[in-house]
């Protein structure tokens, strides 16, 4: 963690919003090295909050039972804050495809209580946390983070229209973040652990595949260096769920292998980090990449008559998990081998990794 950073950190008061999350445990772990005044974790679920608290027992964290749905309960640890980590979310795809309306509540106008708050608060710095699935989205899970996405653009071009340049709105993009919760990586550890096969949906799928501790690394940019109206995605290499399927069993050494179950409603073939349209005017970080807002702003006769002349004559392709670096099975096997969590399981499993 560089120094710019940690000067930003110290002594200031920090909201992670669904805090006891993936990315909130992970992050607090950084953020607990630049000495914040306080961190707050705001989440809904009690149990998840008497476990995190047991297990860093640090008086700088302080946790908050609320719910973004409902306005009031997050004004209310609103205040002082300097910075926002929104990471609060419903984020499994067929849990959003079957309760639609509940996605609605927090994706988008949960959101929205929140960026609405931080202004309201004059919060320096909000970092919304956005997903692949935003981007050409088929499902309802990647709609509402789009909406999402819209919302914070638009409020940070009403505050730079009205002059109130006291808060910034950001967010950031990343795909698959292996071993967060709900995702592929525990659900293969589950099935080794109960000894069945490992079930994939199609062999040829393809995901980019982001350890969390980069996840973390591109939020803390985007808190740093962020501007507002702006989204950033750290570049990712992918892998097709066959190849990461194949370096589990290599790794764990299993030989029950993997079954086939076909695609599940409102999955993607491949997913995609930046769009076309996007690719347009977006700026090579290094890393990274910053997409900066269209520039439209909300004048909305320049919004509906008139055009960018150099949009027409481009043919760029979009970022996808099929055109971006691709592992095969012993590259995903050492990227995955860097994760502290499966270091854990071949520990607690006995296994000696080749």
């Amino acid at each position: 963690m560089n120094d710019e950073f940690k000067r930003k950190i110290e002594g200031k008061i920090i909201l992670i919003t669904g805090g006891t999350g993936s990315f909130g445990n992970s992050v607090i772990r950084s953020l607990l090295k630049s000495a914040p005044k306080k961190i707050i974790i705001f989440s809904r679920d009690e149990k998840k909050q008497f476990d995190m608290r047991n297990e860093y027992d640090n008086e700088i964290l302080s946790f908050v039972i609320g719910d973004i749905r409902d306005r009031d309960s997050i004004r209310k640890v609103m205040g002082g804050v300097s910075y926002v980590f929104h990471a609060a979310a419903l984020k499994q795809v067929p849990t959003c495809e079957f309760f639609p309306i509940e996605a609605v509540k927090t994706n988008i106008l949960g959101a929205f209580n929140v960026i609405e708050s931080a202004i309201e608060h004059n919060v320096e710095r909000l970092v919304i946390l956005s997903t692949d699935k935003a981007v050409y989205p088929i499902n309802v899970m990647g709609m509402s983070k789009a909406l999402m996405e819209k919302l914070m653009i638009a409020e940070a071009k009403s505050i730079k229209l009205a002059g109130r340049l006291n808060t910034i709105l950001c967010g950031v993009r990343y795909g698959n973040v292996l071993y967060s919760r709900g995702s592929v990586v525990p659900q293969f550890i589950e099935c080794i652990k109960s000894n069945k096969k490992l079930i994939i949906t199609n062999p040829a799928m393809t995901r980019f595949l982001l350890p969390l501790q980069d996840a973390v690394s591109l939020v803390l940019f985007a808190l740093t260096h962020g501007e507002n109206g702006d989204m950033y995605v750290r570049k990712a290499p992918a892998c097709t769920v066959e190849i990461l399927a194949k370096a589990f069993c290599g790794i764990f050494n299993y030989k029950l292998g993997f079954e086939v179950v076909g695609n599940r409603a409102g999955e993607k073939m491949h997913e995609t980090l930046v769009s076309s349209e996007e690719l347009l005017r977006v700026v090579d970080l290094g890393e990274y990449f910053r997409i900066p807002s269209e520039s439209q702003g909300l004048d909305y006769d320049k919004y509906l008559f008139q055009g960018d002349q150099e949009k027409i004559y481009k043919d760029i392709q979009p970022l996808t998990s099929s055109n971006t670096m691709q592992l095969d099975v012993d590259e995903t096997s050492k990227l995955l081998l860097t994760l502290p969590e499966i270091q854990r399981d071949l520990l607690e499993l006995k296994i000696k990794p080749d």
